[in-house]
């Protein structure tokens, strides 16, 4: 059998080609991706800086330098809210801008990339290792029988940035009786335009909202921010759970398709990262040993670490959310202490948990509540 095949040249598959050229720089790597790049792709855009430092550790440097940093964060639902400076800055950088960099530093590494479309694990079997990064709908996870967990649907478009509210990431979560999570953002991209999105779980036995309505409830949770909004872009979002057990074998999930997005906030590009690299490693591994079969238990292992406690916690803290009480007790904790708003990001952006700082203001909060709105 050949090389690594790697399904989907996003950011998880091509971090994937990157982690295993790192790994043996000898080993025959294919991206196969059924679009020309670089092309658009529905996301909030959003790219926190431990996305950077994971790049880093495999050699890719300077990704983003030409992009403006965004410093602050702005939370509130209904009257109260939180704004503050963020402990690192992120970046919001369009999905065409993102992807492409990362297919051009995966050939750079030395990956193979060819435009076709993957409709069947069949079509791979001379394959040594495959790795599914194609996204929400993986034809690969489907193929491994592997169920897809709990589902957002989201919407994204890009509009001019108000003047005040340029170096800031926004988001606006639902209330008034709305069952959490929902919320609406606007993300500054630093250029003149914001990414603006609106984003609710699917519930079974419920009609999917229409395009229409993703849009009249951004912009009742964001006023004006779909003023001259253009590239309205609707898509699914597989909600990560406690539970991550990657399957043994040859055949590895990565980022979307392993059903990883943080339901907390959406957030998948850090999963998609992670994954990518620790797969890739884990399938340059198996190749050299000649065992290609030992693969997805190199991955679970090399994963385990990384994402599983991390991943309780997230479901813990996204169930506690669908309270509307337990949110304000969250923005009242963070606009207090700038310690809990940055464990809050931790937690929302990468592989933070809920540190026993955070638990105790979030219990001392929800005890004590005020009608007040807060800010530092």
């Amino acid at each position: 059998m050949s090389g690594l095949t790697i399904v989907g040249a996003g950011p998880a598959g091509a971090s994937a080609a990157i982690g295993a050229r790192h790994a043996d720089p000898s080993l025959e790597v294919t991206l196969l991706d059924r679009a020309d790049f670089p092309r658009d792709k529905a996301c909030g855009d959003g790219v926190a800086p431990h996305v950077l430092d994971l790049l880093a550790e495999v050699g890719v440097t300077g990704l983003l330098d030409d992009r403006e940093p965004v410093t602050t964060l702005s939370l509130t639902r209904g009257g109260r809210g939180v704004e503050r400076t963020m402990a690192r800055p992120a970046y919001v950088v369009p999905r065409a801008i993102l992807d492409g960099r990362l297919v051009e530093a995966a050939q750079a590494a030395g990956a193979t990339l060819v435009r076709r479309r993957v409709r069947s694990l069949a079509e791979l079997d001379d394959a040594a290792v495959v790795v599914g990064a194609d996204g929400a709908h993986s034809v690969v996870r489907t193929a491994l029988g592997r169920p897809r967990g709990p589902v957002a649907l989201a919407i994204r478009g890009y509009a001019p940035t108000p003047a005040d509210q340029r170096g800031t990431q926004r988001i606006a979560f639902g209330a008034h009786g709305d069952v959490q999570p929902t919320y609406a953002w606007s993300f500054d991209r630093g250029d003149g335009l914001a990414n603006v999105g609106y984003g609710e779980l699917l519930r079974d036995g419920r009609a999917a909202p229409t395009k229409a309505r993703l849009i009249e409830r951004l912009e009742e949770l964001l006023p004006g921010s779909t003023a001259a909004g253009t590239d309205w872009v609707g898509h699914h979002l597989p909600l990560s759970t406690s539970r991550w057990h990657p399957a043994d074998g040859r055949v590895l999930l990565v980022g979307d398709a392993a059903g990883l997005v943080n339901p907390m906030t959406g957030e998948g590009i850090f999963y998609a990262v992670a994954t990518g690299l620790a797969a890739g490693r884990a399938a340059a591994e198996a190749i050299a040993v000649g065992d290609p079969d030992s693969a997805g238990g190199r991955y679970a292992r090399a994963t385990r670490p990384l994402l599983a406690r991390h991943l309780r916690h997230t479901a813990l803290a996204s169930r506690l959310c669908r309270s509307g009480r337990v949110l304000d007790a969250g923005l009242r904790a963070s606009a207090r202490d700038q310690r809990v708003f940055d464990d809050l990001v931790e937690l929302g952006l990468a592989r933070g948990r809920v540190t026993p700082a955070l638990a105790r203001a979030l219990v001392a909060s929800y005890l004590s509540p005020s009608s007040t709105k807060e800010k530092p």
